[in-house]
């Protein structure tokens, strides 16, 4: 969000320079045309084509200023309505196929859903340079959706830090065919986001792009 209101804050700037700029050009324009008109030779006067078309020049380029800044205020209008429109996400479950989350106190939770019941399903956990640090067995490999807790050991024995993003990956198969598997998140939205114009939802640890959103449902109160 920080970049769109920075983008819009630029433009804005911009423009109002340009326009500073425009009316400084302007003025010194005219007294520099009512100079010339007061000292023209009568037998050669100024040529009237010539200062016409400077006018409607200058005049073109203040129309496209009133442009840059009707288009800035629609720029803002329409964020705004988007992030008022994506609000409505917060507090409500969401399903969204994404694999990346932060590990904060010693987790990372994932879900994965399998198409059909596999015979061996693998779960690799990617750190943000693309190694893998950990890979086992899935839980479970019935058909369907199951939720996934990595506790930040590695296969060589370490502990991950806190703070770090990582990526779940799975591959099932059941005998000799692949299953169709995928990667989810899912979580009730604390918050939603922009960023550059595209709308996220907090899920979580993890900021996911509302693209991504396959499920929504409300919570149901207790």
């Amino acid at each position: 969000m920080v970049d769109a209101v920075t983008s819009s804050t630029t433009t804005t700037t911009n423009t109002s320079a340009a326009r500073t700029s425009l009316a400084s050009n302007f003025e010194t324009f005219l007294t520099l045309l009512t100079t010339q008109l007061k000292n023209q030779d009568p037998l050669s006067p100024l040529d009237s084509n010539e200062f016409t078309a400077q006018l409607t020049q200058m005049t073109g380029v203040e129309q496209q200023l009133l442009t840059n800044d009707l288009l800035t205020s629609l720029l803002q209008a329409q964020q705004s309505d988007g992030l008022t429109s994506v609000s409505n996400y917060i507090g409500k479950e969401v399903t969204a196929v994404w694999s990346a989350d932060k590990l904060t106190d010693g987790q990372a939770n994932w879900s994965y859903e399998l198409g059909t019941a596999a015979t061996s399903a693998t779960l690799s956990v990617v750190d943000s340079t693309g190694k893998t640090v950990w890979s086992g067995d899935a839980p479970s490999l019935a058909a369907g959706t199951h939720d996934f807790t990595w506790n930040g050991q590695t296969t060589a024995g370490g502990q991950a830090a806190d703070g770090g993003v990582y990526t779940l990956k799975i591959t099932a198969t059941n005998g000799s065919s692949t299953v169709t598997s995928q990667v989810l998140t899912r979580g009730p939205v604390s918050g939603v986001e922009l960023y550059d114009g595209t709308p996220y939802l907090n899920v979580g640890n993890s900021i996911v792009p509302l693209s991504t959103v396959i499920g929504v449902k409300g919570v149901t109160q207790a």
